[in-house]
């Protein structure tokens, strides 16, 4: 549990802005290549890349068991705002490569879904 210092609303706002990307934050590692996912960005190999927000749902969930298939209906849910069409995954994880500028990082697994490469 965190909690400021002084009992004050400046403390408070102070902490909750040091504390929350914190944890928000996740860093993984993907064709040799450092991934530190943030709020609406990633920081690729020290480069700042802004994402859209249909990608960074799709990278946090595969991001969570790097190497493991996300099979398409799995991410559609985490799509925001759900989704009911499978063609939703393909256009954001499209889009995902074509910001990182590395589409070797998600892999397309044929008729399965996709991972993030390991």
């Amino acid at each position: 549990m965190v909690q400021p210092e002084r009992f004050r609303l400046g403390a408070l706002v102070k902490t909750i802005v040091d504390e929350l990307p914190a944890r928000r934050r996740r860093t993984v590692c993907s064709t040799g290549r450092r991934i530190e996912i943030r709020g609406q960005a990633v920081k690729l190999d020290g480069t700042l890349i802004p994402i859209a927000a249909a990608g960074i749902s799709l990278l946090r969930k595969l991001a969570e068991q790097p190497g493991r298939v996300g099979a398409r209906d799995e991410l559609l849910l985490s799509l925001p705002g759900g989704g009911s069409d499978g063609h939703a995954v393909e256009v954001a994880i499209g889009r995902l490569r074509a910001s990182l500028d590395d589409p070797r990082i998600v892999e397309t697994v044929v008729k399965r879904g996709y991972r993030l490469s390991t």
